[in-house]
């Protein structure tokens, strides 16, 4: 087979279970659905970080957080270091970017790594801004509801899928690489029509409400500041069916996008990878949005689907798999022989079987040491509760290692007390167990796993050396100066 087209869609804080094919019957996904129908679902797949940038730089290097220090929102793939694009250009792929995401790349990466980025067609419209007041439950909540007017809005989203729609529409020579990243569903919730109607309360997946058992101090801490339980079931309810509708957006983008792939008649020549940063905690545990040392379950399952030829189609994949691995996967398709250090495992074998395993465990990070409080998240709006409980108690913030394997989920907190999750009496990950006593003969073993992965990826030597003896000039060639 030639060197295939790579077609990259990817939503933001998308969670797994609010996609059709990964279990919401409820949900309306017809077009991510049919990308699972046509290729390969992954059931088993998990983010490395629960917050966007660290995990869009983790992608593209197929480094872990820790690995580099890219651990934070402000620390970028840096020109010096390999990424996902720049391989693909660099072996002849013709790379293109749709949409104008910057929180990936330091300046100047990204014209290295691409041919286009940006827009054809530019967004003429932002989001609405909050819609009630500062202090208010609903404000706190990041809920704006429905968006005015009878038609899309041109917003990021938008002109980032028509930008990506105009340029498979120019028939670019092949092969290529197209990412698109889009904004939604990540919040604030507000979408437009029809997707603000397409749900009733009815037809919503049931929320956790419940606190948990031994969950970690910011699930409390994230309730009293931001103040969820003044939320209302009604008004949780109108939050998740907005999400349910910006979901089905995302969806109904995706569609126009594979339908102007197979009006170019490139389908059977491309590769087309679904898959997110990160999810959401939609009202579970009473929270809302991510938090950087946030472990759970919803944050963190990733609805990786991956179609085009070479796929067995119609196949589910329940091997571990983590965002590392996208980028081997890629390069691997594309023929590029990678020339750093990294800890992906290419799923190229398991696209015709979907019965091999490639890992039997994830691991998952974030989080800060208190060394590092002055590189906290800083913001202001609707965003400034968050930023002010880390900046006033950042032990809750405190560095976090998750490590998931068939039977539990064990995670060390470097602050606070560790977890232990029974994933298949507890597969919502709810009850701690971390104190049972009849499960204290499983923490010295997987605390021992998760060392020796910390250990094995704590840093890359890079392959290119540098002479050990480099001249410099002697002596000093200036007048001396006292």
């Amino acid at each position: 087979m030639s060197r295939p087209n790579i077609l990259m869609f990817m939503p933001d804080q998308q969670r797994a279970d609010c996609v059709g094919c990964f279990g919401n019957l409820s949900i309306q996904t017809p077009n991510i659905d049919a990308l699972a129908t046509r290729g390969m679902r992954f059931d088993n797949a998990w983010a490395n970080h629960p917050v966007c940038g660290p995990s869009r730089v983790n992608l593209m290097t197929g480094w872990y957080p820790h690995t580099r220090g890219h651990r934070t929102l402000t620390h970028l793939v840096q020109p010096h270091e390999p990424n996902m694009l720049k391989y693909l250009k660099n072996a002849g792929y013709h790379v293109a970017w749709a949409g104008a995401r910057g929180d990936v790349f330091a300046p100047g990466v990204t014209e290295a790594s691409t041919h286009f980025c940006g827009w054809t067609t530019a967004p003429n419209k932002r989001g609405m801004g909050p819609q009630f007041d500062p202090g208010s439950p609903l404000y706190d909540v990041f809920y704006h509801g429905k968006r005015p007017g009878e038609n899309t809005w041109l917003d990021f989203d938008e002109a980032t899928v028509q930008t990506a729609i105009q340029w498979l529409e120019a028939k670019p020579g092949g092969p290529w690489c197209l990412w698109i990243p889009l904004i939604f569903p990540h919040l604030p919730f507000e979408v437009e029509d029809p997707w603000y109607e397409m749900y009733t309360p009815a037809d919503l997946m049931p929320r956790y409400a419940g606190e948990g058992h031994g969950k970690p101090r910011f699930h409390a801490e994230m309730v009293k500041k931001f103040g969820t339980d003044r939320v209302t079931e009604q008004q949780w309810q109108e939050i998740t069916r907005v999400y349910y509708g910006m979901v089905s957006r995302v969806d109904h983008q995706l569609g126009r996008v594979m339908s102007a792939l197979d009006k170019t008649g490139m389908r059977d020549d491309t590769v087309t990878l679904y898959f997110t940063d990160h999810g959401e905690y939609l009202g579970d545990f009473g929270l809302v949005e991510k938090w950087p040392s946030g472990m759970d379950r919803c944050l963190l399952q990733n609805p990786l689907i991956i179609q085009g030829p070479g796929v067995k189609e119609g196949s589910v994949a329940n091997t571990f798999t983590e965002m590392v691995d996208i980028m081997p996967t890629v390069l691997d398709l594309a023929e590029v022989e990678v020339g750093h250090t990294h800890f992906g495992r290419s799923l190229l074998p398991v696209l015709g079987n979907p019965e091999l395993s490639i890992r039997d465990r994830a691991f998952s990070e974030g989080g800060f040491a208190l060394s590092e409080l002055d590189l906290l998240e800083q913001a202001t709006g609707e965003y400034a509760n968050k930023a002010v409980l880390q900046a006033e108690n950042p032990h809750i913030v405190g560095r976090a290692i998750c490590m998931r394997t068939a039977e539990y989920a064990y995670v060390y907190r470097l602050y606070e007390d560790d977890e232990l999750y029974d994933r298949r009496a507890d597969p919502e990950e709810r009850n701690n167990l971390i104190k049972s006593d009849s499960h204290q003969r499983c923490v010295g073993p997987l605390k021992d796993q998760l060392l020796n992965w910390l250990f094995e990826s704590a840093d890359v030597i890079p392959w290119e050396a540098d002479p050990r003896f480099p001249k410099i000039p002697q002596g000093q060639h200036d007048e001396f100066h006292f």
